[in-house]
C-alpha cells in the first residue's frame, strides 16, 4: 500500500513524490501585478455558502476602501460572476488576461466568463484543473491588488493543494454550517491547512439562524449554533455567523451581491484578516 502523504515534505522519505512542496511559493505573476495578500476560503463540504462568503467578504474589503480582487478556484462550478451580475466575455492583450470588475471595482477571473454560455459545462479533469488556476494567478492583469480571496471548491484535493502549494497564501478562511456533520469535514480542511504551515484566521458559519419577521425571534434551523465550539476545537482565532436571509438570494439572483450589508456580521473575521496581514507585514 503506498504511503499517505501528510504534507510534511521536510520529514517525508518518499522521492518523486508529485506533490513535494520545493521551497518557496515562487510561482510568478506578469509585469502588471502586484498582489499584497492572499485569503483562501475554504469549506471540506459543499452547500454552505462558500462562494456567498467569498463574495461578502471581498464587498466589505471594497467598501473599506481596499483594492480587491476574486479568483474563482472552482473551476468547474463557478457561481462568482452570477453573484456579481457579471456578463460578457473576457479580452486579452500583449501581457496577459485583463479580469472582469464588478459595479464596485472588485476584479474577478473565473472559467465562466470564458463559456460561451454560463450553463456550459466544464468537464476538465485534475491536470487541467490545475493548469487553468495556474493561469488565472500568473497570466491575468490583475494591476494592484490589497487583497485577492480565492474561492476553493468543496473537498481537500487537487484544487486546494495546488493554491496552498503555488499561490503566496496569508491565510485562510473556512466556513461551515450548524451541523455536526458538517463541522467534522470543515475540520478536514483545517487540519490539512495546519499540515501544511497555511494559517488559519477565521470561520463563518453560514445558516445559522432565521429571524421571524413578525415576532423577531431567532429560529435555529439546522440546531444550535456550533461557531465558537468549533473555532475552540481546531484553534481558529475568529469566529462570525450569517443568518438565513432572503435577501442574501435574492441580490446574488440579481447579480447585486455588493449592496447586502454583512459589516456588522462579518466585522470580527474582516478584522482578523486585517490584524493578521498587519503582523505578517510587520515581520517581513
Amino acid at each position: 500500500m503506498a504511503e499517505e502523504c501528510s504534507h510534511q515534505c521536510g520529514s517525508c522519505g518518499v522521492e518523486g513524490c508529485g506533490e513535494r512542496q520545493g521551497g518557496p511559493k515562487t510561482l510568478p505573476v506578469n509585469a502588471r501585478t502586484n498582489i499584497k495578500h492572499v485569503i483562501g476560503v475554504v469549506s471540506g463540504k459543499g452547500g454552505v455558502g462558500k462562494s456567498l462568503v467569498t463574495s461578502l467578504l471581498a464587498s466589505q474589503m471594497r467598501k473599506r476602501g481596499y483594492s480587491v480582487g476574486i479568483l474563482d478556484a472552482d473551476i468547474t462550478g463557478p457561481s462568482i460572476p452570477k453573484t456579481f451580475g457579471i456578463q460578457g466575455h473576457l479580452s486579452a492583450d500583449a501581457d496577459g488576461i485583463n479580469p472582469a470588475v464588478t459595479d464596485s471595482g472588485i476584479k474577478v477571473m473565473s472559467t465562466n466568463l470564458m463559456l460561451p454560455q454560463g450553463d456550459m459545462p466544464v468537464a476538465w479533469r485534475g491536470p487541467v484543473v490545475t493548469s487553468a488556476i495556474q493561469q488565472f494567478w500568473g497570466e491575468t492583469n490583475w494591476g494592484d491588488v490589497d487583497y485577492l480571496f480565492v474561492d476553493m471548491p468543496p473537498g481537500t484535493s487537487d484544487v486546494l493543494l495546488t493554491v496552498f502549494q503555488s499561490l503566496p497564501v496569508d491565510g485562510i478562511v473556512t466556513v461551515s454550517a450548524p451541523q455536526e456533520l458538517v463541522a467534522m469535514i470543515v475540520g478536514k480542511a483545517v487540519n490539512l491547512a495546519h499540515n501544511m504551515d497555511v494559517d488559519v484566521i477565521g470561520l463563518v458559519e453560514n445558516m445559522a439562524y432565521y429571524t421571524c419577521d413578525e415576532c423577531g425571534k431567532k429560529h435555529f434551523i439546522f440546531g444550535d449554533p456550533q461557531g465558537a465550539a468549533v473555532a475552540e476545537r481546531y484553534n481558529i482565532p475568529a469566529y462570525a455567523t450569517l443568518p438565513m436571509d432572503p435577501a442574501f438570494a435574492r441580490l446574488c439572483d440579481e447579480g447585486q451581491v455588493e449592496k447586502y450589508d454583512a459589516e456588522a456580521q462579518l466585522d470580527p473575521i474582516v478584522a482578523a484578516i486585517e490584524a493578521h496581514v498587519a503582523m505578517a507585514d510587520a515581520k517581513a
